[in-house]
């Protein structure tokens, strides 16, 4: 099964790429997808993720159809058979699985010891999350480029232009800053004259309430919940900043160059954080834990609510084309 370096000289007709994870996973998978894209121009790429990704994926260059898929176990027979099959969602035998019961022709992935009868690189986990693709493919004859992270601004207006955009969710609890904080962020900013308007999903919004009410912001500044994602990337793309953990909209500041405070913990940035060269402050105090964990990792509860609002003013005193030249910029 394993697709040798002589594989670009056949006729791929059909690629299939799983990914079935969330926002974050999906924007670092861009350089892989268009990798691909240019491996097999004439071919049909399709993309098993979720389906609320959808209005992105005309956006990446790459990608031509998303086959919705929530997560593993749940592909099954793919109408028509891959004759590629690139396994972007992890190590495990299950992803594995997944792919081979496809009747995939060629599969690219990780190795796997429970699946010896499958080949592949072995999985590094110290690697950042881009490059880690771009090498599995990499060592499949396949040239990735990691710096690739850019989408097209989407065709839909979006509901607010130049504002702060806070985003106080994460996937985890580990990851997630408390909402006062945010809010006392958010409210100085207003005091400055910058215009707040505060993100999430229909999960997040008891955290939007809480920065919403101890910002002192208006009711109309709270989105959360009103947004799908192509919504979500129109207003990032034209945000004068962002400031949100370790979560997809981080990836979506980075997609779009937007300048971006982004407060990580207990991941470190050198393994999910944004590219060297972005108008981006990234602040960590260097502890790493459970990105899983059910409470907020103690390295994050480090950063203050003074870090941030330091870091969000010095981006915004500075036009975007300088933050963009200054670069990512770790604070420790």
């Amino acid at each position: 099964m394993l697709l040798d370096r002589g594989v670009l000289a056949l006729t791929v007709r059909h690629v299939l790429i799983l990914r079935a994870l969330g926002l974050g996973d999906f924007l670092t998978g861009v350089p892989a997808y268009r990798a691909l894209r240019s491996a097999y121009p004439d071919a049909v790429l399709r993309l098993a993720a979720p389906a609320y990704l959808q209005p992105l994926i005309g956006l990446t260059g790459a990608l031509d159809h998303l086959q919705p898929t929530d997560g593993l176990g749940r592909l099954g027979r793919v109408d028509p058979r891959p004759d590629l099959a690139v396994n972007l969602h992890g190590s495990g035998p299950d992803s594995i699985d997944d792919l081979v019961a496809t009747g995939a022709r060629h599969l690219i992935t990780h190795r796997h010891p429970l699946r010896r009868e499958v080949s592949g690189p072995d999985w590094t986990d110290d690697l950042h999350e881009v490059r880690r693709w771009c090498r599995l493919l990499g060592c499949h004859g396949i040239p990735a480029d990691p710096r690739d992270l850019c989408l097209s601004v989407p065709d839909v207006p979006p509901r607010v232009a130049d504002a702060v955009v806070v985003h106080p969710g994460a996937a985890a609890p580990a990851r997630r800053w408390p909402a006062e904080r945010f809010g006392a962020v958010a409210r100085r900013l207003v005091a400055n004259g910058q215009q707040v308007v505060v993100t999430g999903t229909s999960d997040e919004v008891s955290a939007a309430a809480i920065v919403v009410g101890s910002g002192g912001l208006p009711p109309k500044s709270n989105l959360c919940g009103e947004l799908d994602v192509g919504q979500l990337a129109a207003l990032v793309a034209t945000a004068r900043l962002v400031i949100c953990g370790d979560t997809g909209v981080a990836h979506l500041a980075s997609a779009y160059g937007t300048p971006s405070v982004l407060l990580f913990g207990p991941t470190p940035p050198s393994q999910w954080g944004p590219p060297a060269g972005g108008p981006h402050t990234v602040l960590w105090h260097g502890s790493s834990g459970d990105p899983h964990g059910d409470q907020p990792d103690p390295g994050l509860l480090g950063i203050g609510v003074e870090d941030v609002l330091a870091a969000a003013c010095r981006r915004l005193a500075q036009p975007a084309t300088a933050a963009g030249r200054r670069g990512s910029l770790v604070v420790s």
